[in-house]
């Protein structure tokens, strides 16, 4: 099985540099101010453009938007999918689908297997699961926080299409977490950091080697 690594939060010429050298399947650009990761459509449709050359997927990410937020961003940054990282319902999701006229990721917090019910509500209707790390009580921030659950709650599950997994993983761990929790696909965004927001091009290269070695 080929594993695929989303690389998230991405907002410097020489992160989306090293996400493209080492082949990453998605580019995510965050759409949500209370983020350190927070980037202005323009500048991401910028970063996109080779991004968008080298076949990799590029993925809008938001929070409960509203409608002039999504037209905003779609109609700047064209990604290729819509992240829902939010609370969004099945019905505002599949709202979001149509108005934006693109296939969405949806997110679902997760800290232990009961989480994994809320799946079946979005399944039918998202082109990707994504299941990330439940974030601290009183975060202000759905997800990028660095927390991880226990991933062998994913092991031998199936969805309609391909998941996420999200939540803590980094270059030293994400080999256990591919064989812990059979995903098929990852993502990653404080586990190739520095510092909050401040990606490192060493870190993303290291992690899509460990991707690729998983």
């Amino acid at each position: 099985m080929t594993t695929l690594a989303k690389i998230c939060g991405l907002s410097t010429p020489d992160a989306v540099a090293a996400a493209i050298a080492g082949k990453a399947a998605f580019a995510g650009f965050i759409f949500f101010p209370k983020s350190p990761r927070n980037i202005a459509p323009e500048a991401a449709a910028k970063l996109a453009n080779p991004a968008r050359a080298a076949n990799l997927k590029i993925v809008a990410v938001v929070v409960d938007p509203t409608d002039a937020e999504l037209d905003r961003i779609t109609s700047i940054l064209n990604p290729g999918l819509i992240q829902l990282h939010g609370k969004e319902t099945p019905a505002r999701a599949a709202e979001i689908a149509r108005r934006a006229g693109r296939p969405i990721i949806k997110a679902l917090p997760v800290s232990d297997a009961s989480d994994l019910t809320a799946a079946a509500q979005y399944d039918d209707l998202a082109e990707h699961l994504m299941f990330d790390a439940k974030p601290p009580s009183g975060s202000d921030l759905p997800g990028g926080v660095g927390a991880s659950f226990d991933w062998t709650i994913l092991k031998g599950r199936k969805f309609k299409r391909p998941h996420f997994l999200a939540g803590g993983l980094d270059p030293w761990n994400v080999a256990d977490a591919v064989r812990q929790s059979g995903a098929p696909l990852l993502d990653v965004s404080s586990g190739v950091e520095r510092g909050p927001g401040l990606k490192d091009p060493a870190l993303i290269t290291a992690f899509l080697e460990a991707v690729r070695r998983a």
